[in-house]
């Protein structure tokens, strides 16, 4: 069914809230950003097999308001956030992430695409909005096939689903994508995509990947607040991984500096001693120094038993959000190779823990988060929610002062200067 009028709408979602149901977006620009384009068609198609079609773009039919879809039922999706972009709704499960749990590797809809697609997007590349024009039926075609996929990963892999990554990490990256950030050009959108082998999130766009824009080419520099009067603040933490590393082998740091407390046991500068610990970390710990330093001897011993349980159990299972990572999933791997993949996999999941108990705080302020990357978060900071705002974020981050950060600010995103001292009581 075609849902077209008052009737059809009415039928339909009490089919709808009767049952589980697979749900398949249709945005009018495949090309652009979700956030940056609006819902074309949305495909149901209820576990019993009943399909329903609500178009709400599209050039064939009369088109109807989004409806009120939340329910009690489950709604499965090939990508969630993608979802949540265009529509409030819950109890949503994403089979792409399901699918990934359980192998390792994402599930592919690219060649799902019908011959009229390819056509149209080949002859009309520059018009924008294509998906407004291409036949109805042609969509349902795609979406039936995309449905298929769905269903078959379901009955291959419903007993893998993490909630905790299908609920609060896919739903924190999408409130930071919802949010964009501004350019001297106009408003850009990031993408984060969780389908990497450790875990942590990669995030590009449009041609830019925003994990990794450098600090010292100017790539930075275009990136300004969207507010008349603001600017954007940085909060980033002091030697992240060797901090919650020192959390998980229980190694207390003192107060300061991580960096100038291990430079003073290597005998060198702090950059110096930062590039040290980092090599130890990633590239495997020298004896003499396992001997010498109780932070990287508890470390090393953590390392020998991690490996162990790996192997004996063909699998580990990360701390936070209980996500196993298999052996059967990875390749060539060795026991300082699987540390240093459970460290960013810490990272991530306490960060994602962090903008769990954040983003509700700040959800009604009118500065905005619109960066995440690995050990700091980005804000375009609006002066009028004032200096109370930073410490709250600070705070939230810092959780009990477990992991400090540093906070810098500037009218760009290159030229920033650090006013950390202005939050020391």
């Amino acid at each position: 069914m075609i849902v077209e009028n008052k009737k059809q709408l009415k039928e339909f979602i009490k089919s709808y809230k009767s049952e589980d149901s697979i749900l398949v977006v249709i945005p009018c620009d495949s090309y652009k950003h979700p956030a940056n384009t609006k819902l074309s068609l949305l495909y149901v198609q209820l576990l019993s097999g009943n399909e329903f079609i609500l178009p709400f773009n599209h050039s064939e039919t009369l088109n109807i308001d989004i409806p009120n879809l939340k329910s009690d039922t489950k709604k499965y999706t090939y990508d969630r956030k993608k979802l949540s972009h265009f529509v409030e709704i819950d109890n949503v499960i994403d089979v792409n992430l399901m699918h990934y749990m359980a192998t390792n590797v994402p599930l592919s809809i690219e060649e799902i695409d019908t011959n009229a697609h390819n056509f149209f997007n080949m002859r009309y590349y520059k018009k924008e909005n294509i998906n407004t024009i291409i036949p109805v039926l042609k969509h349902l075609e795609k979406c039936r096939k995309i449905s298929q996929l769905l269903k078959d990963t379901i009955i291959k892999h419903n007993q893998t689903v993490n909630m905790s990554y299908n609920n609060e990490v896919l739903d924190n990256l999408t409130y930071i994508e919802s949010n964009g950030l501004q350019t001297t050009t106009g408003l850009v959108y990031s993408e984060y995509n969780v389908f990497t082998s450790t875990g942590r999130p990669s995030n590009r766009f449009g041609g830019t990947n925003f994990a990794a824009l450098n600090k010292t080419d100017g790539s930075r520099k275009p990136f300004v607040s969207r507010f008349k009067n603001g600017v954007l603040v940085e909060m980033d933490f002091d030697g992240y991984h060797l901090r919650l590393i020192a959390d998980k082998v229980d190694y207390e740091f003192p107060e300061g500096s991580v960096h100038e407390h291990m430079a003073k046991f290597y005998g060198c500068d702090y950059e110096e001693a930062k590039r040290k610990s980092f090599h130890y970390l990633y590239g495997g710990i020298p004896i003499d120094v396992v001997q010498l330093n109780l932070f990287f001897s508890k470390v090393y011993d953590f390392v020998n038993e991690l490996w162990k349980v790996y192997n004996s159990k063909e699998f580990i299972v990360s701390d936070i959000y209980n996500r196993s990572i298999y052996k059967k999933n990875l390749s060539d791997m060795n026991a300082n190779k699987l540390f240093n993949y459970t460290i960013q996999l810490m990272e991530t999941e306490n960060n994602m823990a962090a903008l769990s108990k954040l983003i509700p705080e700040i959800q009604s302020d009118r500065s905005k988060l619109i960066l995440y990357s690995y050990d700091s978060f980005l804000f375009d900071f609006d002066m009028e929610d004032g200096l109370n705002y930073l410490k709250k974020v600070k705070t939230i981050l810092e959780q009990d002062s477990k992991f400090p950060v540093k906070v810098s600010w500037g009218v760009n995103y290159h030229e920033m200067k650090d006013i950390t001292e202005k939050f020391v009581d």
